[in-house]
């Protein structure tokens, strides 16, 4: 469930520091580095990490036996971090346990040659070890061992989205429109968690690839090592490097620097053109003038005459013209060029709850009509209702209907690296 939060975030991302960092590429795959020689080393010492009662600190030894000494055969996948290992762990003691048996888990592992470092690994963990919620992927642990770094996660049956977008074979069929849709909300609500007023962090990484989902398709938001804690008082932005991955990144924060939520909104919208076309938001392997996506479907997202251009043939009789008309109006709003004209998360959220609404009621009545008036049962989905609930109670969100209590802890801002390194 999720938490209200009492007090801010003030992990801060891999920006100004000296260590390798993860910048955006023209090429959308390679990642650039660099080093900045004037700030003092980098600390390496537990005293980093904010204490949460729900992450443990494992050993190295721990995860070697549970992922099998990292046999090549248990890697799930492979990034800019290092490399995603399949594990089990008892589910109540978390202690290593044979294949299996017990709980299965995914252990990231930071190589020595990796382009992300030391302070995106901790970034994730003060993130993820601070904030809960049922669209942000779970961390049950930690390893910081000599110059050991590896995260340890939920296993996510179903992989990234990115997998099942753009990967072909027999394992990674082409997701349903429905489930589209479903990935669409899931991973809305978990950015409109983000950008709430109890959390105000921006993701600032939004992707297919950071985007994994359970075995019922829930959508969760993984890898945070590039998040940041949104502007405060009167402040309209951020000031940071430019990091990201190119296809994604809004055109102000590339030509400024300047990051706002509707950054991540900006994102957003790639990504659901990107579930609406079947096509990568970079992809030199297109006929030239498609390479960009974004640049590509523009002029046909809001006609209705012509949006069938971008759709992905693969959906043909799932959906009906008027809503995909409507969700490709929204994702041309999400990638309005000028910030301003973006919606919230919060926006997109009902928009999309509306369509999921209008599509079950469609579904409904099919399914009646060709069952001789036996209508389609849908699952109750108490989050919707308690998230509908608080938002007519209190319109800024300082209530949480979900929460038993507002948590309060400490800011990554007071930890030791924090103090030594100000911006």
């Amino acid at each position: 469930m999720g938490v209200c939060l009492s007090a801010r975030i003030k992990a801060e991302s891999p920006s100004h520091t000296g260590v390798n960092s993860k910048y955006v590429s023209s090429d959308g795959h390679s990642i650039a580095s660099s080093k900045w020689s004037s700030v003092p080393p980098t600390p390496r010492s537990e005293g980093e990490i904010l204490q949460s009662t729900n992450v443990k600190s494992f050993t190295f030894s721990e995860l070697k036996t549970a992922t099998r000494n990292f046999r090549p055969d248990s890697v799930l996948g492979e990034g800019g971090f290092g490399s995603v290992f399949k594990g089990w762990i008892d589910e109540h003691s978390f202690a290593a346990t044979k294949p299996g048996t017990g709980m299965m888990i995914a252990v990231k592992r930071l190589n020595q040659e990796s382009l992300q470092g030391h302070r995106e690994w901790l970034a994730e963990v003060n993130y993820l070890g601070q904030l809960y919620h049922p669209h942000l992927v779970k961390l049950l642990g930690y390893c910081l061992e000599d110059e050991h770094r590896l995260l340890v996660y939920e296993f996510m049956p179903r992989g990234s989205l990115e997998n099942h977008l753009f990967r072909r074979g027999s394992y990674f069929q082409p997701l349903s429109w429905n489930l589209r849709m479903k990935v669409a909300l899931g991973a809305a609500k978990g950015l409109a968690f983000l950008h709430s007023a109890e959390t105000k962090v921006i993701y600032r990484d939004f992707k297919t690839s950071n985007v994994l989902l359970d075995s019922n398709y829930n959508a969760k938001l993984s890898d945070f090592g590039l998040a940041k804690d949104g502007p405060t008082g009167d402040k309209s932005h951020v000031s940071t490097r430019v990091m990201g991955t190119y296809g994604y990144a809004a055109p102000e924060y590339l030509a400024t620097g300047h990051l706002t939520t509707k950054s991540d909104v900006y994102s957003f919208g790639v990504v659901l053109l990107e579930m609406l076309s079947g096509r990568r938001a970079v992809d030199k392997n297109r006929p030239s003038g498609e390479h960009n996506l974004v640049e590509w479907a523009r002029p046909y997202l809001t006609n209705k005459r012509k949006i069938f251009r971008i759709l992905d043939n693969r959906l043909e009789g799932q959906y009906t013209l008027d809503t995909a008309y409507r969700v490709s109006a929204l994702a041309y709003r999400c990638l309005s060029i000028e910030s301003k004209f973006r919606p919230t998360m919060e926006e997109i959220v009902k928009e999309l709850e509306q369509l999921q609404h209008s599509s079950n009621e469609t579904g409904n009545v099919r399914s009646s009509s060709a069952s001789g008036g036996r209508s389609r049962r849908r699952s109750a989905d108490t989050y919707n209702r308690n998230r509908e609930s608080n938002s007519s109670n209190n319109g800024n969100g300082s209530k949480c209907t979900e929460s038993k209590s507002a948590v309060s802890y400490p800011r990554p801002l007071n930890s030791p690296l924090h103090v030594q390194v100000q911006k």
